[in-house]
């Protein structure tokens, strides 16, 4: 998604749809949707600097066509973050606000994004507490260093970006694959912003069903 610098705008996430609305504060804010009704699972989606808004965006936007009732936790506050390509998100809550249990934790890649939840002691907490738990991780393109960084999802086929495979291997502690998406036990892992709508699809199946995923991919013109 890409928001023009000479047009203000607002991303609004909600009853299933991706609305662009203008605004006079000139950030994009993701705000929390809730119906009772249909959002019995639950979504922590977090955002540092430097994260992917695209797979930002795709994962909070699917996970939310799916159902899903998703938060977004900003690192180190809620205060508005610049993501990669300069677009700023506002979060619904900082990070060290976020009280779980979460169905899924869901990391978006991005270098800067990346290192800032791999150096968020409350983002290892949640993660190590998600995994004892046994509930579901998503991480994709560089996220999954920050899996590694929280030693969490040790011993696991993952998949990532490209430039991150050598890290990730160093060690000896992941297997490394190149499918598009790698789900292994209650890991979820991906590649990059070309395998988002994967990777969020994904996540909507182990969470809601594949006849669910189908039923939303299909809406956004897709194949699941």
């Amino acid at each position: 998604m890409w928001i023009s610098a000479s047009r203000v705008a607002t991303l609004v996430l909600k009853e299933g749809k991706s609305l662009i609305s203008s605004n006079s504060s000139g950030v994009p804010f993701v705000h929390k949707y809730s119906n009772a009704s249909n959002m019995s699972k639950n979504a922590l989606v977090f955002l540092g600097p430097g994260a992917e808004e695209m797979e930002f965006v795709i994962a909070a936007d699917v996970l939310r066509r799916g159902g899903i009732q998703v938060t977004v936790a900003g690192l180190p506050d809620s205060a508005v973050v610049k993501c990669s390509r300069d677009v700023n998100i506002k979060p619904d809550i900082g990070v060290s606000e976020a009280k779980g249990p979460y169905d899924v934790l869901v990391l978006p890649g991005g270098l800067g994004g990346s290192k800032a939840m791999a150096e968020s002691e409350a983002v290892g907490e949640l993660l190590k507490e998600q995994e004892k738990a046994g509930r579901w991780i998503a991480a994709i393109c560089a996220a999954p260093t920050a899996l590694k960084a929280h030693h969490v999802a040790e011993g696991k086929t993952i998949t990532c970006y490209p430039a991150m495979r050598a890290q990730m291997e160093e060690g000896g502690k992941y297997k490394y694959k190149e499918d598009k998406v790698i789900v292994d036990g209650n890991v979820i892992t991906s590649r990059g912003p070309g395998t988002a709508f994967d990777f969020a699809l994904v996540i909507v199946d182990k969470l809601v069903g594949k006849e669910k995923a189908s039923e939303v991919a299909k809406s956004m013109l897709l194949s699941y």
